[in-house]
């Protein structure tokens, strides 16, 4: 069975996970998408990396992902993971 979501749905999927409009969706996608490739320059796999960060790999996927507005305390660590402190993370 397929099942999709109208538009009103989604937002509400991703109001749930802090992320209300579409300029705070872009940015997470962004920020995910570059700690996805600064992991993988690296060379490091997502299931390492979360365990080195102590974090989830579900939880890690979903930032990679940029599903989710991640914590202080997990941009923290995942920084610290990537040997990169947390203002140069953050740039986009």
């Amino acid at each position: 069975m397929t099942c999709s979501l109208s538009r009103t749905q989604d937002i509400n999927n991703l109001s749930k996970f802090g992320i209300v409009n579409t300029k705070e969706s872009k940015y997470f996608q962004k920020l995910g998408a570059k700690i996805k490739r600064l992991r993988e320059e690296k060379g490091i796999d997502q299931k390492s990396f979360a365990f080195d960060c102590e974090i989830g790999r579900t939880q890690l996927y979903m930032i990679e992902k940029g599903r989710t507005n991640p914590r202080l305390l997990t941009l923290m660590k995942i920084s610290d993971g990537l040997e990169i402190s947390i203002s140069e993370l953050l740039k986009i």
